[in-house]
């Protein structure tokens, strides 16, 4: 079974940096995208940033770029995403999400929820002063 467990969320504040994580289980990590997703209150869910192992794609939102940095670790099962210089629309729920590569293109053109099939409980990320 399919599994995605997120962690590292918590309060920080603006300028400050956190690192999450997306453990996987029931699956091998280098068959499957990751995507990171968040949803700020009132706000449709968004994607952050992607990864791609296939071919070796990195996605990064014009509004983390810069400050999101993506990887993998193909040994630990686990994506994780290092976040530096936060800021207060940065709060949010984190999620990771997965979606089998395809020999066709890169799964990280995609960037709607609904094109990744597997997803995580949610990790709260609050930038506040």
């Amino acid at each position: 079974q399919l599994q995605l467990v997120e962690s590292g969320g918590g309060l920080v504040q603006p300028g400050g940096s956190l690192r999450l994580s997306c453990a996987a289980s029931g699956f091998t990590l280098s068959d499957y995208a990751i995507a990171w997703f968040r949803q700020a209150p009132g706000k449709e869910r968004e994607r952050v940033s992607c990864i791609d192992s296939s071919d070796g794609s990195l996605y990064y939102a014009d509004s983390v770029k810069g400050r999101f940095t993506i990887s993998r670790d193909n040994a630990k099962n686990t994506v994780y995403l290092q976040m530096n210089n936060l800021q207060p629309e940065d709060t949010g729920v984190y999620y990771c999400a997965a979606e089998a590569v395809s020999s066709l293109f890169s799964v990280c053109i995609l960037s709607t929820p609904k094109s990744y099939h597997s997803w995580g409980q949610g990790t709260h990320v609050t930038v506040s002063s």
